[in-house]
């Protein structure tokens, strides 16, 4: 992983006055590394024990699910703060430099209370896992234990979203 994958001014689209994230977004990169090789090493092991014994691995399914959410999560976080995020080019960068911030902190804001509203939304379905005792199909664990997951996730792209949209309201130009 070079330093430059990392630098969020090397895109076009960042604003050139905008500083970087106090947090390191090695750790989105890390997270999703680790998380992509488990995925890899589970569906090896399901695949070649399928093939050998003619059955599978249940729980492989339920935790390749989980795991996947957990990587959409981490990787939203960080094409965010890197800009990547999927948005209409003609719209965001054309204009002035003050429609291009006006825009980018109306689309930072509307994200933001997307990921605040989705962190709400699934910590009430997080409880109501937790109190009702519901239990995952496979393996039979609590499905909290997959579920409280995704608002804290949430929250911590809410964090990233805050943070650039202070960056961004904070810059100049």
């Amino acid at each position: 992983m070079d330093s430059s994958s990392t630098d969020i001014s090397t895109h076009p689209a960042s604003a050139p006055t905008e500083p970087g994230p106090r947090v390191p977004l090695q750790l989105e990169d890390w997270a999703s590394v680790l998380i992509m090789a488990t995925l890899a090493l589970i569906t090896f092991a399901n695949v070649f024990v399928r093939y050998l014994t003619d059955s599978s691995f249940a729980w492989t399914e339920e935790i390749s699910i989980f795991l996947l959410v957990v990587l959409t999560m981490n990787a939203g976080a960080s094409a965010c703060v890197r800009h990547l995020h999927i948005r209409i080019e003609v719209f965001a960068d054309a204009g002035t430099q003050r429609r291009q911030r006006r825009l980018a902190l109306f689309g930072i804001g509307m994200s933001l209370l997307f990921f605040i509203g989705l962190a709400v939304l699934s910590g009430r379905m997080a409880l109501d896992e937790f109190e009702w005792g519901d239990t995952s199909p496979s393996i039979g664990v609590p499905t909290w234990w997959y579920s409280m997951w995704l608002p804290i996730l949430s929250t911590t792209l809410s964090l990233r979203l805050l943070g650039m949209w202070m960056r961004r309201w904070r810059a100049k130009s």
